[in-house]
């Protein structure tokens, strides 16, 4: 699944999910590299909406979202 995020320094998600939604990977174009790449391996194995429940509502500074409440929302239409 590809995602396009907003308001944020990410440029694209590609998210991909099992059958049982459990996330098996996320791979992310543009943002901190390395914070990202933590946050990836993190949530692999884990099921999709306990990813949801801890991601979302997270912000970055000022900003009303943040890269992993962009990743909750794109695991929400998914």
């Amino acid at each position: 699944f590809d995602y396009t995020p907003h308001g944020v320094c990410s440029r694209a998600f590609r998210i991909t999910l099992d059958d049982n939604d459990v996330i098996v990977n996320v791979q992310v174009l543009g943002g901190c590299n390395g914070n990202l790449q933590g946050i990836s391996k993190l949530l692999a194995g884990m099921k999709k909406e306990d990813a949801i429940a801890r991601l979302e509502g997270i912000r970055c500074g000022g900003k009303p979202t943040s890269c992993p409440d962009q990743i909750a929302q794109a695991l929400k239409s998914i």
